[in-house]
């Protein structure tokens, strides 16, 4: 079982930053897909970003540009930094680390998320 944790969210102002932190106990995270997610208040979970075992990035529209994603192996950390943000930013940011095999996940885990408030 991976424990997995995000940190470093917070209230910042429209326009401001946060990186985010995902930690998971885990000595195989460059093994794992990193992906993070967001849920806003009343709104669906939607899919923010991933990034692959094998170095691919991919972002949602609407986060490109102002997001980036970085990740330590060694560390068993992912990263979300997070620049410009609005206050349609605003929501709970979690975490997801993933064993993908062939297109199949094989097995995921998810920390509680961090929550994230972008002030007008």
């Amino acid at each position: 079982q991976v424990q997995v944790v995000e940190s470093g969210g917070g209230l910042v102002q429209s326009g401001g930053s946060l990186k985010l932190v995902c930690a998971a106990s885990t000595l195989s995270f460059g093994a794992y897909d990193v992906r993070w997610y967001r849920q806003g208040p009343e709104k669906e979970r939607e899919w923010v970003a991933t990034f692959t075992s094998e170095g691919e990035i991919l972002y949602k529209e609407f986060v490109e540009g102002r997001f980036t994603l970085s990740r330590d192996n060694a560390k068993s950390m992912g990263y979300l930094q997070m620049n410009n943000l609005k206050p349609e930013d605003t929501a709970v940011y979690v975490c997801n680390v993933g064993l993908v095999r062939n297109g199949y996940m094989l097995e995921e885990y998810w920390g509680k998320g961090t929550q994230v408030t972008v002030s007008s």
